[in-house]
């Protein structure tokens, strides 16, 4: 296969334009950097075609010195491409290449095309999920990341962006999920009221992540863990162990008076040193697993 060599080449160009908004919501398609990443979407795209499903990695850019040091990257194309509808073409390309087509400087050696995979509300709140982090207007895209790749590792069964956070798929944010994007259903462009309102219905509880909050997650977790031994407890303002959605707000304001109204309760996560606050991907990160933790516990 001969190498792409020309950094200027218009495929070059059409791709390196996905690190754009408007291009990536013409096409429906996003950029993957790093060989971490791009296995990640490799094995979603697999793991979508074997189970009937469409496509989601449409083209994979990548230098023969990675494909080398990263085996397991070309033997996931080559099974995906002998799939019917199987898409994920390799084109071999030089490091001046892919640079030019990267939103980093240095890309690592492979790139991918992929398809949006985000999903609609009612297919997540179908799937009756236990826990379920929404961000709002969450601005930062490493905090967006970053959050999502706690709720990824918390087990939680869905994130949920309100359509005035950041874009899930700019480079920057597809970067700082480290492939987590690819392992959990992602909800887009959704107001809080409307997604309180259908996990409510479904009988899903709603927690504010507040600073302020009247309720203290140490407490919370405290109740979990003695209900679960069988020991007296007195009845506990809001059971961990529930399913239950965490609503997640901005990095400097915190969530809105209307956002917070929607939940049932506002929790607040206890801070003994003498930091002010904890950052978003901190808070998600603690909440989730407490929850979580309680969750299998009981």
């Amino acid at each position: 296969m001969d190498a792409m060599t020309n950094p200027r080449a218009d495929r070059v160009k059409d791709v390196a334009k996905l690190a754009g908004r408007p291009s990536r919501t013409k096409r429906r398609q996003f950029l993957v950097e790093g060989p971490q990443a791009v296995r990640e979407a490799l094995q979603a795209h697999r793991d979508c075609l074997n189970a009937g499903g469409e496509p989601i990695v449409d083209e994979v850019y990548a230098s023969r010195e990675c494909l080398d040091r990263y085996p397991e990257l070309a033997e996931l194309l080559a099974g995906s491409a002998a799939q019917p509808g199987g898409s994920g073409k390799l084109r071999i390309a030089s490091e001046l290449v892919l640079a030019a087509m990267a939103d980093t400087v240095n890309p690592q050696g492979v790139i991918a095309v992929c398809r949006f995979i985000d999903v609609p509300l009612a297919e997540v709140v179908a799937a009756k999920p236990r826990l379920i982090a929404m961000l709002c207007r969450v601005q930062d895209p490493g905090n967006a990341g970053t959050a999502l790749r706690a709720a990824d590792a918390a087990g939680a069964d869905a994130v949920i962006l309100s359509a005035s956070s950041v874009d899930v798929y700019n480079p920057k944010t597809v970067r700082s999920t480290v492939g987590s994007l690819f392992h959990l259903p992602v909800v887009l462009g959704v107001e809080p009221a409307e997604a309180a309102q259908a996990f409510r219905k479904a009988g899903v509880g709603i927690l504010a992540a507040d600073g302020y909050g009247a309720l203290n997650l140490d407490q919370l977790q405290d109740e979990s863990a003695a209900r679960s031994f069988d020991q007296e407890t007195p009845e506990a303002a809001y059971p961990l162990e529930a399913p239950t959605l965490w609503l997640f707000g901005n990095e400097a304001q915190g969530l809105s008076t209307q956002e917070l109204e929607l939940a049932d309760h506002r929790v607040a996560v206890p801070v003994y040193g003498a930091a002010e606050s904890l950052n978003l991907g901190t808070a998600a990160t603690v909440c989730l697993y407490a929850s979580a933790r309680a969750q299998r516990r009981s």
